[in-house]
């Protein structure tokens, strides 16, 4: 059996991954571990009970001919667009699961993982999402993955709500984003996303470490959902109810050292909840724009987080005055006009620097010079 087909059998003769077939396989090859399954021999108690159900199948070849005409590729450690330092996170892991080991090989339909995923932040919420919800996932995923000088990928599960909207503003940006899936290849779930997965094909990949026809499940979402923090530099949660799915991704973050953030929202709404809880306990840093994102994992001082907000929120023209000339624009009526003695007297400072002040006010355009004083112009 060669390489590509060894990887293929094991891929199905154990779903998602073991942390024993794992081990055995770095010591011995794929090929190798391979014929010991079948043969039924010189395994560890639980992988033997682990691969009885299926070790006698072999549609290895038949599951790389069918991917093949889907567009998909089987990339498996070694392999050059295999994301080894993204799966890193696993060595940290205390494994109490089996699902708690990195994937054994992964379906790939689109561009290169390893490219795709060179930095990359993971958009997650809940499907049962709100306005508000949409926005801020278009608004974060445009900001992430548009920007020439930024270029994040985006990653997330292809679901409805937030996933979705995370998705298409990055290809509407003309960014790259990768889906993870929780089915295999020739399998399109939700059905009315398969024009977006084809769409993120093209610029970005789609990901999944089930063979060909496999259909979704609850638990496959929950093993999926490991990928998907595993595959970024960070994750956010931008919308999520108390117990949403997302919630679990965000607890995967935690336990594989990602940075976790999560966006707040109206504080009346149940689509936040879970956003308010991962804040409050300190599971997650509160993010409320791109910057915010960026600093959750990128080199400390490499990004200016109040820099958007000061464009954002640039002073007014009154709140750039320094405090002398505050004080006498402030000693001038709202209507009507005040003379250089009055405006002395409430500024609090001499006539001569009162004088000065107002003419350099009027050049600016704050004040003009009336018949009996002086007005204001811009209004506070």
């Amino acid at each position: 059996m060669d390489i590509m087909r060894a990887w293929a059998y094991l891929n199905r003769v154990i779903e998602g991954t073991h942390p024993e077939i794992v081990e055995i396989i770095r010591q011995f090859g794929p090929e190798d571990v391979a014929e010991r399954i079948k043969a039924r021999r010189a395994l560890p108690e639980r992988l033997l009970a682990s691969t009885e159900s299926r070790a006698y199948v072999d549609n290895s070849a038949e599951d790389l001919d069918h991917a093949a005409r889907l567009g998909y590729r089987l990339v498996y450690p070694g392999s050059s667009e295999w994301p080894e330092d993204k799966f890193d996170c696993f060595a940290a892991l205390d494994v109490a699961d089996r699902s708690d080991a990195p994937p054994l090989a992964l379906w790939v339909r689109g561009q290169g993982l390893r490219q795709a995923t060179a930095e990359s932040v993971a958009l997650v919420g809940t499907r049962a999402t709100t306005k508000y919800g949409i926005d801020v996932a278009k608004q974060l995923s445009e900001k992430l993955s548009g920007a020439a000088a930024r270029r994040v990928s985006i990653v997330s599960g292809g679901a409805l709500g937030i996933d979705a909207a995370a998705h298409q503003a990055a290809l509407d940006s003309g960014g790259v984003t990768v889906m993870v899936a929780a089915c295999g290849p020739g399998v399109a779930y939700p059905s009315s996303h398969r024009q977006l997965f084809d769409e993120i094909s093209r610029s970005g990949c789609l990901v999944s470490e089930y063979p060909p026809g496999v259909r979704p499940a609850r638990h496959r979402f929950l093993t999926r959902n490991r990928l998907v923090a595993a595959l970024s530099d960070a994750v956010v949660v931008v919308e999520a109810g108390w117990r949403s799915g997302a919630r679990n991704t965000a607890n995967w973050a935690t336990r594989m050292n990602r940075p976790l953030g999560a966006v707040p929202g109206p504080v009346t709404s149940p689509a936040t909840s879970g956003c308010h809880d991962l804040i409050r306990s300190g599971q997650a840093i509160l993010v409320t724009n791109a910057e915010n994102v960026l600093s959750l994992y990128r080199e400390v001082g490499s990004v200016d987080e109040d820099c958007q907000l000061e464009l954002d929120w640039a002073k007014s023209p009154v709140q750039q005055l320094s405090r002398s000339e505050l004080s006498v624009y402030d000693a001038l009526n709202q209507k009507g006009s005040v003379s250089v003695d009055v405006v002395s007297s409430r500024a609090g400072v001499s006539i001569g620097l009162a004088t000065h002040l107002l003419l350099e006010l009027q050049k600016r355009g704050f004040v003009q010079r009336m018949k009996d004083g002086w007005a204001r112009i811009v209004e506070s």
